[in-house]
Formats: C-alpha cells, structure tokens, sequence
C-alpha cells in the first residue's frame, strides 16, 4: 500500500527507538498520533478485559449468560463442568466486572455486568462471521 503522505525529504526525521533506528519517520503525524492513543491506565485496563474474554471456558460462561441469568449449578449443568470450576471462572469474570451476582434466599444468580459485555461479544462475533465469508 503506497503511502498516502508524500512529503518532501527535508521533513522526514531520523530517530532512536527501542529496537534501533527508525529512519525517515514523519515527526507531524507521529505527535497527532501519539496525542490521540490511550493513556497507559487504559491501555492496561483494555488489555486485562480482552485476556479475561481470551479463555474458552469464560467465553462459554458468557456465551450461556447472555441468554439467561443462571446459578452456579444450573451453568456447571449447562456447561457440562463442575460446579467448582464454574465459581473459579465466575469469580475472575466478576473480578474483571463482566459478570454480576444477585442473591436470593441461598442461591447466587450471575448475569452480565451490563449491554457493554453483549455490545462487544456482537461486535467480535460480526467481525469473525465478515472473515470466515471472506475466506470462502
């Protein structure tokens, strides 16, 4: 893809990064950039909410929640796991504020946290649907 910034060569720079010298960088459209990225806090914060949705168990614990607000034993049911397995994903996916617990009498209900969890679960499994199409 040919680079749609042409510039002329006095206002190109030479710098020092990490892995060594990046040669010919546009210093204008690196500061715009580096303005608009996120703040390491956020960064962080993203990356831990994508780790938590990067295992297949907790994928298929929210995946089950989506359709319906369940106990621990009716989900260990649902999932064909054991109950003890299923609390230890749900306690990291409650950590991660992704699921939510309500009590009633002796049994804890967990749901999603909110419409943000489905929003993005939608968002990822529209974009997989768009690459799979592509690739047939």
């Amino acid at each position: 893809m040919a680079n749609k910034h042409i510039l002329p060569k006095n206002s190109l720079k030479k710098a020092e990064g990490a892995s060594g010298p990046i040669l010919n960088y546009d210093p204008v459209i690196v500061k715009k950039v580096q303005a608009q990225m996120l703040e390491e806090k956020q960064l962080s914060a993203v990356s831990e909410f994508f780790k938590v949705l990067g295992d297949e168990t907790r994928m298929k614990i929210i995946n089950a929640l989506a359709h319906e607000e369940l106990c621990v034993t009716d989900l260990a049911a649902a999932l064909e796991m054991t109950q003890s397995a299923v609390s230890h994903q749900l306690k990291m996916l409650r950590m991660a504020h992704q699921v939510k617990a309500r009590r009633e009498g002796k049994s804890i209900y967990y749901s999603l946290d909110d419409q943000h969890v489905i929003d993005i679960l939608d968002e990822a499994l529209t974009h997989i649907r768009h690459k799979i199409n592509e690739a047939d």
